[in-house]
């Protein structure tokens, strides 16, 4: 028989019943033991997953480089020196560079691949990689005969590169047989037109891409999201949302998801991915004003020509860049033209201010306005402030003729009112309280909402217009698209681009498909300014019908083919290919009742390089939006690689692709492995994104167990100890 000691002996019990007690005792110690040191290693499990994620080639961002092994399955950090940036502006047009240059410090051949944002509406048409002494030049394929090009050098060891299309402002690049100690520069060229809205000009270069929200599940598994569901990691079927009724249709699959849902590094651990700027800007006329609200930076003129460099020197890739110059009093450019002659085609680019908004007045119209604001987790933070400021501003400043709603959104839907009530004291007294309550958690099934807002009725007493306020950071926007187009009636939906980085082409093409405009709020000091500039547009007639006459023996074919409606301050662009371009053009259109036109001479333009690029890249997003609502989408991608592969562009079918002759990896060397993740965006909240690490909840179910355990235990051992005593 065992002997214990006297302390753990109860005198008045019987022996059995006194070791059967101790070895109860020991078992809930042991648990108690047991579960914290569980709990213990899921902390430290989480926090090597936070800070050594092993991450797949699609799990990037940018400035991200990725080394793929060969031998492994694992992407580790690998380094990122820098990513420079330079802008050449003249008139409306922007080319820029991108050079992003890493350094593989291992001793292995490594493959890599990154992702990265452009602008939306930018025309990607030129790639060159350097490694080491070699330069590799790009030339465009079909996606798919690239990749296979791609692979086949690959695996015969030679240098290559490729560059694909994930969304209008998302792609990716992946370079093969890096070798040891090796730096490499990845430079891309694009070009785009400048924005001009309300007498200002404004570029924006985005440098990361914020977290997207996936709306269903993932292949069966767990998907790690803000609260459980949402962030799908690979292809997924679809899930109904929470509060969707039961015959509603199912939304649709997001077969890329995987591709446009990047690893983040947690904020406390740091930034990465350091960023250098810089623009030559050639206006064309006098400045009043020259800034950058997100960025400090440093301006130097001569002869009318700014050189614009950040003044911090390299910058963490956490916000979006964006420069805006307005012209001298009187100085406003009212029409602009550029051309270029092709292979025997004429291209030209124009731009035409429509008028003063005192020209355009016009008795008010009551409307019926429907506030959509996002209450996500990615909202959390900075975003959600600006946006309950932008909201209550509006609210404020509605008229007693007009009626209103507000919808907000997260992983549910929840409408303030049943319906559009009057704008009354006591309504909006309602409405301000609310708005104030609103807290940011939660998915972005932004779907419900929409289709809430959106019901697709013509209205007849009133102008209906939808105001939607989001960081627009979800994956499905295709789906969202097709909504929109199919429920708008005759309303308008206008979006509000809140946060350091919101996805600006579901921003810019929500706006489009819902016959509206975009804005972007990227902190709260610009509320105001940004707010009142949207109200100018909602409460003024819209220029409508807009229609371009050309002679009858013209041939020309123009994007947009049928230009959008416009809003004041906005002016009119419009790409066009003939074969010999006519003298002018007449431009018609209605400010409400009010008939307007203008007559635009195409001649005595600017000759540029490039033009023809601005047009191709048109024609290729017209037939995208095309390709959205198509049943023969066959026929539509044929029409885009055409058009990509005459014009040497990246898009949704065509690629760039680099390959060295000469085979680089000796045989028998390895590919082995290194990756790094992207920032969070700036003012974004990563707990209220991510939530905790999935072994969270068992964390917490052992902690439970163990705390009562351990209760239990020092319970039974005080009994006996007093037993003992007595």
């Amino acid at each position: 028989m065992l002997a214990y000691p006297d302390r753990f002996q109860f005198k008045s019990a019987p022996p059995r019943t006194s070791r059967l007690m101790f070895v109860w005792f020991l078992l809930l110690l042991l648990m108690a033991v047991l579960s914290v040191g569980m709990l213990m290693t899921a902390i430290v499990q989480a926090q090597e997953t936070e800070t050594n994620h092993d991450s797949r080639p699609w799990d990037a961002t940018s400035g991200t480089l990725l080394f793929k092994a060969e031998s492994q399955r694992r992407y580790l950090p690998a380094p990122v020196l820098t990513t420079d940036v330079q802008m050449t502006i003249s008139g409306l047009i922007v080319r820029a560079t991108v050079r992003q240059q890493f350094k593989n410090d291992s001793a292995e051949w490594a493959e890599g691949i990154y992702v990265f944002p452009l602008p939306e509406h930018a025309a990607v048409d030129y790639l060159r990689m350097h490694i080491g002494e070699r330069i590799v030049e790009g030339m465009i394929k079909e996606r798919g005969e690239a990749k296979q090009m791609y692979e086949i050098a690959k695996s015969e060891g030679k240098r290559t590169s490729l560059v694909e299309q994930e969304r209008p402002n998302i792609f990716t690049t992946a370079v093969a047989n890096i070798g040891p100690g090796e730096d490499i520069t990845v430079e891309i060229q694009y070009q785009h037109t400048l924005h001009y809205d309300q007498g200002q000009f404004r570029v924006r270069f985005p440098m990361v891409v914020g977290p997207r929200y996936i709306p269903g599940v993932a292949n069966g598994e767990t998907v790690r999201s803000f609260d459980g569901h949402g962030w799908a990691n690979e292809s997924i079927h679809s899930t109904r949302p929470p509060q969707a009724r039961q015959d509603a249709p199912l939304p649709e699959p997001v077969p890329d998801a995987s591709r446009i849902t990047p690893p983040v590094l947690n904020p406390k651990h740091g930034s990465i991915n350091p960023v250098s700027l810089t623009i030559d800007l050639a206006p064309g006329f006098p400045l009043a004003h020259l800034e950058s609200r997100y960025h400090a930076i440093q301006t130097q003129e001569h002869d009318g020509r700014y050189t614009i460099t950040l003044a911090e020197g390299p910058v963490p890739a956490d916000r979006d860049f964006e420069l805006m110059w307005q012209p001298a009093n009187g100085q406003a450019p009212t029409a602009a033209l550029f051309s270029e002659t092709k292979e025997g085609k004429t291209y030209a680019l124009f731009m035409v201010m429509p008028p003063a908004v005192a020209a355009v007045q016009a008795n008010r119209t009551p409307r019926e306005i429907i506030f959509v604001i996002d209450t996500s987790g990615s909202m959390h933070g900075h975003s959600i402030e600006q946006a309950k400021a932008a909201l209550q501003l509006a609210v404020a400043r509605l008229s007693v003729d007009d009626r209103f709603n507000i919808i907000q959104f997260n992983s549910t839907m929840e409408v303030l009112f049943s319906g559009a009530v009057p704008a009354t004291q006591k309504n909006i007294a309602m409405a301000t309280q609310y708005v104030s309550r609103l807290v940011a958690q939660g998915g972005t099934e932004m779907l419900p909402a929409l289709q809430r807002a959106l019901d697709g009725k013509e209205q007849h007493s009133q102008l209906r217009q939808v105001i939607f306020l989001t960081d627009g950071q979800v994956g499905n926007e295709d789906e969202l698209f097709k909504t929109i187009s199919a429920r708008l009636g005759d309303g308008r939906l206008f979006t509000i681009g809140i946060g350091s980085a919101p996805n600006s082409h579901f921003m810019r093409k929500a706006a489009e498909f819902g016959r509206g405009t975009f804005t972007y709020i990227g902190n709260t000091t610009e509320v105001q300014e940004k707010m009142e500039a949207l109200f100018r547009k909602v409460e003024q007639p819209a220029l409508t019908g807009i229609t371009l006459d050309l002679p009858s023996d013209a041939h020309v074919e123009l994007f947009p083919s049928r230009i959008p409606d416009l809003y004041v301050g906005e002016p009119i662009v419009v790409s066009i290919k003939a074969d010999t371009l006519p003298d002018h053009v007449i431009l018609r259109g209605r400010f409400g009742r009010t008939p307007w036109q203008t007559d635009l001479a195409l001649s005595n333009g600017q000759q540029r390089d490039g033009v023809s690029v601005f047009w191709a890249r048109a024609k290729i997003e017209s037939l995208m939006n095309e390709e959205i609502q198509a049943t023969d989408k066959e026929a539509l991608r044929r029409s885009i690689i055409d058009v990509a592969l005459h014009h040497h562009l990246v898009s949704q079918y065509t690629s760039l692709v680099a390959i060295d002759v000469t085979p680089a990896r000796p045989n028998g060397k390895d590919v082995k492995t290194h990756a790094m993740k992207t920032n969070l965006p700036h003012g974004q909240d990563y707990e209220h994104i991510f939530g905790l690490p999935q072994t969270a909840t068992k964390g917490q179910l052992q902690i439970v167990i163990g705390v009562v355990c351990l209760t239990v235990a020092l319970f039974m051992f005080g009994y006996r100890t007093r037993r003992h005593e007595t």
